[in-house]
């Protein structure tokens, strides 16, 4: 495979796996947060993925095109779960029966997936340097 090829699709992972730490990052900002200028409590945000085969892929011969994809951020969605009711009278947003309309939020999951997107997100950087090295060693055994 073509070394510039694979920092390509390495790059292509890294923008999407930034696009999902921010998703992360809003989330955990807006964890208690319920009112928003659409109404109702904060709707957490997921960020779907979807593989492509972008410019890179032109550079191969045919064999490999079909095998070499990227990934990019097909888009970002608002989660479908309903909120969190918590009984809390005293708060202002609290409904007649003392019920507060919360996130449907979880800190350890939001956690969880923060921690698996940077390390996606080192693997890439890992493999472009990998493949930086490659293509300077490759250069001083053309000298």
């Amino acid at each position: 495979m073509d070394i510039f090829a694979t920092m390509k699709i390495s790059a292509s992972a890294l923008k999407a796996q930034r696009t999902r730490l921010n998703a992360i990052s809003s989330n955990l900002a807006n964890i208690e947060t319920t009112r928003t200028p659409d109404g109702g409590p904060y709707r957490k945000r997921e960020v779907v993925f979807k593989s492509t085969q972008q410019d890179f892929a032109n550079t191969l011969d045919n064999r490999m095109r079909d095998a070499v994809h990227g990934v990019k951020v097909a888009h970002i969605q608002a989660s479908s779960l309903p909120p969190r009711m918590v009984y809390n009278p005293s708060h202002p947003d609290a409904d007649d029966q003392g019920q507060v309309a919360m996130p449907n939020i979880s800190l350890v999951e939001e956690t969880a997936d923060m921690m698996s997107a940077s390390r996606a997100y080192e693997a890439n950087v890992t493999v472009i340097k990998s493949a930086k090295r490659m293509a300077l060693k490759a250069l001083e055994i053309g000298r």
